[in-house]
Formats: structure tokens, C-alpha cells, sequence
């Protein structure tokens, strides 16, 4: 009877870490689910629901004039201005009535020309926002006016005009919080189950070695026992002999062997890889605050995104464009004014570098290719410090060329391309590789 307890502890034991070790698995499996629900798949956006109108504005335009001057006035105005309430800019309600067409289409094209004129006008709004020069705008008078009809018609309602959420945003947005809530609670309690099981298990093993050793002295004690019992009382590992086992030391030197391969071959391949980049900046900018919540569009700071090489950084009259007037006592912002004080440049630090032997276009890939900027920059409006997202490889970029089909609609300069290529590739997407994207020479010349 008593060898039987001696040989069930054992068993008990590994009962126990098997069951905690499940457990434990369980609850991981879990929270891998969570960050697949949460995570943000590259191409993501976070743009805010655009205002809509179903009738035309009053004063003129019709939906599609409207929905385009949406579009306009977030990318280019709602920076400085919102429609029913003073921002950096006067609130623009009633413009049209205050002013006509044929003033305000000159006045958005340069305004520094029309104060220069002399114009009445435009002086006192000059002079009353104490000399604030409003950026020129290289817009169409086709866009001016879907601008002017999309304030028109956002005359009045004060929450959808500042960006707030509307009544249907709201409940949404609730929902989300309501659910991202649900989720969090369920992940705190399964936190708590986890560190009450390890408490428990420590508090199992702790006190089955306390009964294990009391029974082998109790055990020691008594006349009655037979050769088997004592056997299994006295019995002691031999580590020694373990050490000594040629088996042993074969495995253990062919894991070492592997685990120093796995190493080496894992820091040769992440030469040159700067994933994860994440550098302090000389002033703290908040992509979170600022593309995030107030959903300032990337080519207002970021220029020449759709129209050059290189995405530029953002020259310090940019922010001065609002920080002229908002948060004017913030250290953060008096950086700024000292770097305009002395005439020196920001010395922001580079996060995205590609070598220099390969050849890259940003406009390429966001006016041509219409790509987000989250493919290849992440959730760029949830960073409070920017870090490199994709890895930026040969491989990452090749791989998009290949599963990246290209939008040929109305282009009749691929309709013969896209004829051949269906030709011979019947129900294959017409990709960037098939239109020569993956040649050495796109890249390396």
C-alpha cells in the first residue's frame, strides 16, 4: 500500500503541469485570436466618414459637386477652417453671402495678392487675424466652387462640419467602444484565472513535497517493510549517469549546434534590415493626435507625396500655419519658433532609408498606383512616435509586385498589354510583375 502512494506522487505531479501547461496554451490561443481581431492589416485606413448631402446645396451644386468639394476642403482646408465655428481661420457659414464667387475664387488661389491689391476686404480680415497669411492653392475654379457648395451645404450643422461623428458615427463608435470594453474585461479576467492556477499549482507542489518527504520519514520508521518498498524509499537520481549517457550529450550538443546555426543564419539575413526603427525626434510630433484624431490629410504637412520622388518632410511654416494661433505656450511648439528665429531647419531624424542602389518613386505608387499610405507605413495614425513598419526588402517589395494587380480601366495604354496577357494567362490578374515589375532593371539601372 505504501509503495503504491510512493509510486502515484510522481504521477500526480505531471498531471498537474499537463493540466496547467493546456490551460495555460488555451488561454494563449485566445489571445492570439484577440490581436488578429485587433491588428491592422497593411492598406488599412482610418479616415473619417466623409459628410454627405442628398439634395443640392442652397445657392447652387448638386451631390457629385459636393461630395468632391468634401473631399477638397478636408485635404485642403480643415486644417485652418471649419465651416460653423472660428478655428486658425474664420468660420466659413455664409461665405458666399459675404462675398461672391468672383471674389473668393482669386482670393483661395492668393490671397497675398488680393491683400496687396488694396481690396477693403481682404485687408481687415488680414489685419483682424493678426496677419496670418493664408497658403495659395493651385485649385481649379471647378473645385473652388464644389468647396463653396460643400460649406453650403454644411451651414448649420455644427457637429458633422468640425468632424465630430454623426448620430450613426456615434452609436457605431459606441458599439466599437462597448465591444473593444467586453474584450478587455474578458482578457483581465483570463489574467487573473492564469495567476490564481500558477498560485495554486505552486501551493500543490510546495506542499505534495512537504507529504512526500513526511511519509518517507514515516516510512523509515517502521520494521514491516520489504525489499520492493525499501528499494523505492532510498532510491536517488543519478544525474551522474545522465551526464555520462552518450545519448544525452548527443542531443544536447545538436541542439546547442542548431540554436547556433538558427542565430547566425537569422543575423545574416537582418543585414541591412531596419524594421522596428523607431528613432526620438527633436520635437515630439504625434501622427496619433494628428492624422488620427484630427484626421489632417498626409499631403497637407507631406507636399509632394503625389507629385515627387521623395515624400518631403515638412518645412517648419507648415505648422506654423496653425501653431501661429494653437498651443502657442507649448515647449514643444517654441522649438519650432526658435528653429524660424535662427533660420536653421528642424533636424528631423529619417525613419524610411532605402539604399541607394535602388530606385524608388513615391509619386509612382500613390498617384499612379492610388496605394494608401498605411500599405507600406502601417497604422500610421495610431503611432505617437513613427516607426518603420514593413521590412522594406528586395523580397517585401517583389512580393507586392507580384499579388499588386494594376487598375488598366479607361487606360487605353494597356489595352493590347492586358489582350496578350489574358491571351496566354487566362483568369491570371493582370499584376505589376506582368507588366515587367519584377525586372532587375526597374529597380537597378
Amino acid at each position: 500500500m505504501n509503495s503504491l502512494r510512493l509510486r502515484s506522487l510522481p504521477h500526480l505531479l505531471l498531471a498537474l503541469v499537463l493540466t496547467f501547461a493546456g490551460v495555460q496554451q488555451a488561454s494563449a490561443q485566445g489571445a492570439a485570436a484577440d490581436v488578429n481581431k485587433k491588428g491592422v492589416a497593411p492598406g488599412a485606413t482610418a479616415a473619417a466618414t466623409p459628410a454627405t448631402a442628398t439634395t443640392p446645396a442652397a445657392g447652387g451644386g448638386d451631390a457629385a459637386a459636393i461630395a468632391a468639394g468634401d473631399a477638397l476642403f478636408k485635404g485642403n482646408c480643415a486644417q485652418c477652417h471649419a465651416v460653423n465655428e472660428q478655428v486658425v481661420g474664420p468660420a466659413l457659414a455664409g461665405i458666399t453671402k459675404r462675398r461672391p464667387v468672383s471674389w473668393l475664387i482669386p482670393w483661395v488661389k492668393n490671397s497675398s495678392k488680393v491683400v496687396a491689391s488694396g481690396d477693403d476686404y481682404a485687408v481687415a480680415l488680414f489685419n483682424k487675424f493678426n496677419k496670418q497669411q493664408m497658403p495659395s492653392f493651385a485649385l481649379s475654379d471647378k473645385e473652388i466652387t464644389s468647396i463653396l457648395a460643400y460649406v453650403t451645404s454644411q451651414e448649420g450643422q455644427a457637429t458633422a462640419a468640425t468632424g465630430g461623428p454623426t448620430a450613426g458615427n456615434a452609436a457605431a463608435a459606441d458599439g466599437k467602444a462597448d465591444a473593444a470594453g467586453a474584450e478587455e474585461g474578458a482578457g483581465k479576467y483570463v489574467d487573473i484565472l492564469l495567476i490564481v492556477l500558477v498560485v495554486v499549482l505552486i501551493v500543490l507542489v510546495v506542499t505534495l513535497v512537504i507529504i512526500g518527504n513526511l511519509m518517507k520519514d514515516v516510512l523509515r520508521g517502521r520494521k514491516d517493510l520489504d525489499g520492493r518498498d525499501i528499494e523505492i524509499l532510498e532510491q536517488r537520481f543519478d544525474w551522474g549517469k545522465l551526464y555520462r549517457s552518450p545519448v544525452m550529450r548527443g542531443i544536447v550538443g545538436t541542439v546547442f549546434a542548431l540554436v547556433l546555426l538558427y542565430e547566425g543564419v537569422q543575423s545574416v539575413m537582418a543585414v541591412g534590415l531596419t524594421q522596428g526603427y523607431q528613432p526620438t525626434q527633436p520635437i515630439a510630433f504625434s501622427h496619433k493626435l494628428h492624422a488620427g484624431e484630427h484626421q489632417i490629410n498626409c499631403a497637407y504637412c507631406h507636399t509632394s507625396v503625389y507629385k515627387a520622388k521623395s515624400a518631403n518632410i515638412p518645412s517648419a511654416n507648415i505648422c506654423m500655419n496653425c501653431h501661429s494661433q494653437i498651443k502657442t505656450e507649448s515647449p514643444e511648439i517654441k522649438k519650432i519658433y526658435r528653429a524660424i528665429e535662427r533660420k536653421q531647419p528642424i533636424q528631423w531624424v529619417r525613419v524610411h532609408n532605402l539604399p541607394d542602389l535602388a530606385y524608388f518613386n513615391h509619386s509612382q505608387h500613390t498617384q499612379v498606383a492610388g496605394l494608401q499610405c498605411q500599405t507600406c507605413h502601417g497604422p500610421i495614425q495610431n503611432m505617437e512616435v513613427v516607426y518603420q513598419y514593413s521590412a522594406l526588402t528586395m523580397g517585401w517589395c517583389i512580393n507586392c509586385h507580384r499579388e499588386m494587380p494594376l487598375n488598366t480601366k479607361d487606360n487605353k495604354y494597356y489595352d493590347n498589354l492586358v489582350k496578350l496577357h489574358d491571351t496566354k494567362n487566362a483568369g491570371a490578374p493582370f499584376t505589376v510583375s506582368s507588366n515587367g515589375g519584377t525586372e532587375c532593371s526597374k529597380c537597378h539601372y
